[in-house]
């Protein structure tokens, strides 16, 4: 009797590490439904949505969320210098997402800032997004052809705009929208770091036109922002004048922009400020 138990236990050990050792191994292709990705590059894991990492922002990938009110309810420097580091994501109509970390911004303070489309308390339907909630897009076009998009904060006409993206998901897909959208050498292949360096590029990437005007980027189901990873240290933000407001006399000169030093995906560089940052 102790004999036949012994080797019953035996036997129930062997198929024990069988197990074990099936579950080890790697999955092959037909353990998962994932399809390869046949002209979308693959940035991570096929079942991971979340952006790859950044050596710019390089801690490794977590679970994103979605940013609601509390986060877009600050004034408009605090809010500028919150969006970096954190990811914009665009959902077309066939269910493609694009996602890009916002790497450059620019805040305008409302009525008192001459550079500002609501300088003077000045309401009209073109920029009717400023004077509303906190989170709300503010989309206006630019020589007849381009778009901008800002995002209200807290104060009535005041908003930040989004100057740059590193492109992270759907960079083939943001390509093709940049070449059917934009004007000039349509043949030329852009570059990577070209696709969303300027306020006008990163709306073409992500098809971002007038009727996004007046949206709620905490509730819209095609375009919101996620908290970007934690990160182990503050990334290195450059403090700035901002960009093609000379008209504005002393407001041009104030700094107001705000950027991710070292980026190459910023849209200008300011060697004088980064200097003094550095200072």
């Amino acid at each position: 009797m102790p004999a036949r138990s012994g080797a019953q236990f035996s036997g129930r050990m062997g198929q024990k590490k069988q197990r074990l050792a099936k579950a080890e191994q790697p999955h092959s292709p037909s353990d998962t439904a994932q399809a390869p990705c046949p002209k979308e590059p693959c940035l991570g894991p096929p079942t991971t949505l979340g952006p790859y990492r950044s050596i710019y922002f390089s801690s490794p990938k977590g679970h994103l969320t979605r940013l609601g009110l509390e986060f877009f309810d600050q004034p408009a420097v605090p809010l500028a210098r919150a969006f970096l580091g954190q990811v914009l994501v665009r959902r077309l109509p066939n269910g493609t997402e694009l996602r890009g970390r916002i790497v450059e911004t620019e805040a305008y303070l409302g009525p008192e800032d001459e550079a500002a489309h609501s300088r003077g308390g000045r309401q009209t339907p073109r920029n009717r997004g400023m004077f509303m909630k906190p989170g709300t897009l503010y989309v206006y076009i630019i020589y007849g052809m381009y778009f901008c998009m800002n995002i209200s904060s807290q104060g009535d006409g005041a908003c930040v705009l989004l100057r740059a993206l590193e492109p992270l998901e759907g960079l083939e897909t943001m390509r093709q929208l940049r070449s059917t959208l934009r004007k000039g050498t349509a043949s030329r292949v852009l570059k990577d770091r070209e696709l969303c360096s300027g306020p006008s590029k990163l709306c073409q990437a992500l098809a971002i036109n007038k009727s996004f005007d007046q949206r709620d980027l905490a509730q819209d189901e095609a375009i919101w922002l996620e908290r970007g990873p934690p990160e182990p240290s503050e990334p290195a933000v450059v403090t700035a004048a901002r960009v093609g407001i000379g008209y504005a006399g002393e407001w041009a000169r104030k700094p107001l922009r705000f950027y991710v030093r070292g980026s190459p995906w910023v849209s200008v560089v300011d060697r004088v400020a980064e200097q003094d940052t550095q200072a």
